[in-house]
């Protein structure tokens, strides 16, 4: 498992034991530090994912380890590594290349996906500065628009803004001050409603099971300029066939032969729609405890399982536990509660 150390390896080692006491965890990361902080059973130093060692150091350990399944946990390492999976000596369950790369790119995967009549927002491209005021103009009037940068995780650089003057600040902000040049920005219709967060495990095109998650507060929303990202601090399970649905006819969009997981973020429309802002392609998401340690099946155990093409007899399996709640917070474990279980050890001393 890359990323060895972060919050998205320590809970996806969390989901892993919980599912299966007797898998062995080999972790690997660049940053010593960070590293130090593993829960896997053996720890590796590698180059950093930019770095041309990365991939035949993360080989070498494969190797010295006799490793079955290799696990990437950031975008950047999951494109490096479905780039050279064939000279990688174990199982790599991941999407295509060519569906992760897309994917990648917010922009080409809303247009991908509204060319074929799936529910995405309204997206334009920045060419330059001198467009803002053209592109405002293409968008609902009276209605905020949503300015974030077409790569990257964690809402990078995204704001709400309300006028094109506002949406040229902020991009020239990030130009001079972080070096991120104009045409890395969307700007996008604004979507008010509810937040939803899925998780889908497929082999060969088909859907082996799925969950679904709506966010209700933000990890450091209130110190972002948008208000928001795809950090939850509190999180609910939730029976939503109708996102589920939206989901799954995305992924036969990308690849009528889909394989690996996919983690997908939606929001609602004003008309009530959910639409689909974003797709991770072959990675669990930093809070995958509410898609494992809720409901009848571990999702990320269940993805080991497929993946070393052990016997399962799931299909088109939709778990939806409903009545479950995430915390999460910096320095603490994440919390996963049942609704009858929230107030167990804790007196009301409001009078």
């Amino acid at each position: 498992m890359t990323g060895a150390g972060s919050a998205a390896a320590s809970n996806l080692t969390r989901s892993l034991r919980a599912g299966d006491r007797s898998l062995f965890i080999v972790g690997a990361h660049s940053d010593r530090f960070v590293l130090r902080k593993s829960t896997a059973d053996r720890n590796y130093l590698t180059p950093a994912v930019s770095d041309a060692g990365f991939v035949p150091a993360v080989t070498r350990v494969v190797r010295r380890e006799k490793v079955d399944l290799l696990i990437p946990t950031t975008d950047a390492e999951t494109l490096a590594v479905a780039r050279r999976r064939a000279r990688i000596p174990c199982r790599v369950f991941l999407p295509r290349t060519s569906v992760i790369a897309l994917c990648q790119d917010k922009y080409r995967l809303t247009r991908f996906l509204r060319s074929r009549g799936i529910p995405a927002p309204l997206t334009h491209p920045v060419t330059s500065l001198r467009s803002l005021g053209r592109i405002f103009a293409r968008l609902p009037r009276r209605s905020l628009v949503w300015c974030r940068i077409r790569a990257g995780s964690g809402s990078m650089g995204a704001i709400p803004v309300g006028r094109a003057a506002q949406a040229r600040s902020w991009i020239e902000s990030w130009r001079e001050m972080r070096g991120v040049a104009p045409t890395a920005f969307t700007l996008s219709e604004y979507l008010p409603g509810r937040d939803f967060c899925c998780q889908a495990l497929w082999k060969e095109g088909t859907l082996i099971l799925v969950k679904a998650c709506e966010r209700l507060s933000y990890f450091g929303g209130g110190a972002n300029p948008s208000g928001i990202s795809s950090v939850s601090h509190l999180a609910k399970t939730v029976c939503e066939p109708r996102v589920v649905e939206t989901c799954t006819r995305a992924i036969r969009a990308l690849d009528p032969k889909a394989s690996g997981t996919f983690n997908l973020d939606l929001r609602e429309n004003r008309a009530g729609i959910a639409c689909i802002t974003e797709i991770n392609a072959g990675r669990f998401p930093s809070g995958t405890g509410i898609f494992d340690l809720t409901g009848k099946h571990n999702l990320t155990a269940i993805y080991v399982r497929v993946a070393l093409d052990q016997p399962i007899a799931l299909r088109d399996e939709y778990d939806a536990a409903e009545g479950w709640y995430s915390v999460r917070d910096l320095d603490t474990l994440t919390g996963i509660f049942h609704a009858d279980e929230l107030f167990d050890r804790i007196e009301d001393a409001r009078g």
